[in-house]
Parts: structure tokens; sequence; C-alpha cells
């Protein structure tokens, strides 16, 4: 069941009204339910009970503390992707020896970091990276639990610019490859191989794709315990997708049944790093019509927000559901729209020719599934503030990233003095 729902004619998040948010912080803003985030968690976790599995939410989707918090407090760990993300993961109340450290390009001063704090595991993605793990564990004296992420090249059959799992994606270690950079691991001061990584893309509606590149981990792992290696880990990575316009993913049952099948009988540990499907659809974006414009050939609705403001549509041609925040009759008659935003960019385009109930200027619109890869890809483009975030619980609600000023925006920069 939706956390948005229409209560009276009206749009709420959860017992809240969109338009007393609006009134109290403007617009645009971004909105996410408690509840909505809380029932993806609890989700997972009955999915998996009884499997030794850990969820640690892949913070890339939404690094709002508050949402990090939301998860943390019911058990979630975190899969970080920089120092930003670690420290975030550490404020918000996960500990370290829940933390996942992942990315392509990790620095040696982010291990140094993360290897300070006792994180659970590190990921590399290639032999300059392991051996640039090995050089800061061993001057640290310390040894880093550690997988190598494997590149099985499988077809996520998602969106391009989110699939990660094949060769020619710069991802991971090539399968064929995986069995000389462990035994180079295992020569190394410093780190633990402990692990086999996989992670092949995001918003994957199959099963299809996750059971072959389960199964070529599950090999993988017999594979290095034939030549000595002690794995008792494996990282499954996350991108289970969500429904923006009527896809149907799989179910968490038979998801969790997948792994069961696949990797049940090697006795590992295993990690998931869900995302978007933890949060994607626990948020909103709520904007007001600024104008309605009427054209020879088509008709535009200009919203108050932008592509800077959430750029997926730009970016990935993705689609977001828009509902008018007050609730249209049910007869009312719909006609095609372009929902454009104000910056100047032909890019600046939510929708094209999208057939919407009547919206005036002044109406507030919400976009839905835009609790991931919303806010934390936003920018400061066009000088734009960034939106304000608001988390509900029930009947109340909180701001829990404030809309900074022009002048704080200015703030951080300087005019040399021969200026």
């Amino acid at each position: 069941m939706s956390a948005f729902t229409y209560r009276n004619g009206v749009l709420h998040a959860e017992s809240v009204p969109l338009p007393a948010i609006a009134e109290r912080v403007g617009t645009p803003f971004y909105c996410y339910s408690t509840a909505a985030l809380e029932s993806a968690y609890r989700a997972y976790a009955d999915a998996f009970a009884g499997m030794d599995a850990s969820i640690c939410y892949a913070l890339k989707a939404n690094s709002n503390l508050a949402v990090i918090r939301t998860l943390a407090r019911l058990g979630a760990g975190a899969d970080v992707v920089s120092v930003g993300e670690l420290k975030r993961a550490l404020a918000a109340g996960v500990p370290a020896s829940r933390i996942v450290f992942s990315g392509v390009g990790k620095t040696r001063a982010e291990m140094r970091t993360a290897l300070g704090l006792g994180i659970y595991q590190t990921n590399v993605e290639s032999l300059p990276e392991l051996e640039a793990l090995s050089e800061v564990a061993a001057s640290m004296g310390v040894v880093a639990d550690t997988a190598v992420r494997v590149n099985p090249d499988v077809d996520a059959l998602t969106h391009a610019k989110i699939s990660t799992g094949r060769k020619e994606n710069k991802f991971g270690v090539d399968m064929e490859l995986a069995r000389s950079v462990y035994a180079r691991a295992a020569s190394l001061p410093g780190v633990r191989p402990v692990s086999v990584a996989v992670h092949i893309g995001s918003q994957l509606t199959d099963l299809a794709p996750f059971r072959s590149a389960f199964e070529r981990v599950a090999a993988l792992v017999l594979a290095l315990r034939e030549d000595g290696h002690d794995i008792r880990r494996v990282d499954l990575g996350g991108g289970l997708g969500i429904s923006y316009r009527g896809e149907v993913p799989p179910s968490l049952a038979d998801y969790a049944e997948l792994v069961r099948a696949t990797t049940g009988g090697l006795g590992c540990h295993v990690t998931l790093e869900p995302g978007r499907s933890l949060v994607g659809n626990a948020g909103i974006l709520v904007a007001r019509t600024v104008y309605r414009k009427a054209g020879v050939h088509r008709n535009f609705l200009i919203l108050d927000a932008a592509m800077n403001d959430l750029i997926r549509p730009s970016l990935y041609d993705a689609w977001h559901t828009i509902l008018p925040v007050d609730e249209p009759a049910r007869d009312a008659a719909e006609e095609p729209m372009d929902v454009v935003g104000p910056v100047c960019e032909s890019g600046d385009t939510f929708a094209v020719q999208r057939a919407l109930p009547p919206i005036g200027a002044g109406d507030l619109v919400a976009f839905l599934s835009a609790g991931a890869y919303g806010a934390v890809m936003s920018s400061t483009y066009n000088s734009r503030p960034l939106a304000p975030e608001v988390l509900v619980n029930g009947s109340e609600f909180a701001v829990i990233r404030k809309r900074p000023t022009i002048e704080e925006l200015m703030a951080a920069e300087e005019v040399p003095a021969w200026l």
C-alpha cells in the first residue's frame, strides 16, 4: 500500500496533506515517508529471515542522514562508495563493523580512513587497487578483510547507464582473471581475501540475470577454495527494481529463494546491498506550476522544479508518474502536455506529451517514486538552491535538509584580491 494517497480530495504523505508542507517549506521539495521506509526494510528482513545474511543499505540511492538513521534503527548496515558516505553512515548510527566500502576508485587516503575505523569489508575492483590497499593496511599494521568484485559479463537487461556487469563496463575484475587476482591477494601483506563480490546493475526487473551472476559467483567460490583460499562470505550487491511505469519487479520471496538456491550450499555469510528498492517508492518530489503555456503544436506545464532538482528524466529518459495534488474528478478529460522546468536547457524536461488531467498555474504536482537518485543527484545549476527534504511520520513532519539561501550558496566562494 502506498504511503502517498488521496484523502478528501488532497494528496497526503501518510496523514499529512502535501499543501501543508508546501505552505511551510515552499516548493519544490522532497518528501519521504517513514512508514514506507520501514515497510521496505522489513520486507527484506522477512524475506531473508533464517539465512546468514546482512542487509547493507546502498547510500548512493539517498544519503540523507534521517533516511539512513531510519533504516539503521531497524538493523541496516551500509554500502558506501566514498569517505563522505562513510562518515554519513557513522553519523546516522551505522556501526563501522556493518559498513562495506565499494567503488572503483578508492584513494589511499580513503582506505586509511576506512581501515582506521574498522569497517566490515573493503571491496576492491582491480589489481592496482588491491595492491594499494595492501600498502596502506600494512603501513597501519592492520589486516583488511577484502572482497574482489568480479565482473561476470552478465547483461542486466536494464538501462545502459546503470548496467555494471558487462565486460565493457568499468566495474570489477574479469571473471577469467579472478583466480590470479586472489592468488596475488594471498601473497600480499595487510589483506585477507575472505569474500567474492558482484553487482551487475540497478533497476533489474527480471531474476534471470541475477541467477546467471550468482551461479558464476558460486562456481568461483568453489574454485577459490580448491586453490586454498578461505572464502567465507559472498557479497551479492543490490539492483532489485521498483515499479515506475507498470514494471512488475520480482517478489522479495522469489529473490530470496534464488539466493538460497544459488549460494545457500556454500556455507557463506551473504551481504545484500539494496538501495532503490528500499527508498525509491518512499519519496516524492512536489512542485508548483508556474505557468501553463499554450503553443501552436503542443502545450506546456512550466514548473518551479527543474532538472537540477530531479535529473533522472533528462539523464536516463526516466519515467515518473505525475499526479496533481488536488485530486481530479473521475471524469476529468486528459490532454497531452510537455512538463518542463525553468532551466535554460532543452533537456530540462520531465515528460513529453504526457496525458494529464487539468492542471493550472499555481497548482501543485507530485512526482512519484522519487526517493532514490532524486535529491542525492541534485545540483545548484543556474544558481538554484537545493530543494529541501522533509520526513513524514504519521501526522508529523520535519525538515531534514533545509533550502539554502542564495547568500549561503555564494558564501562558499571568494573573489581574489586582484578583482
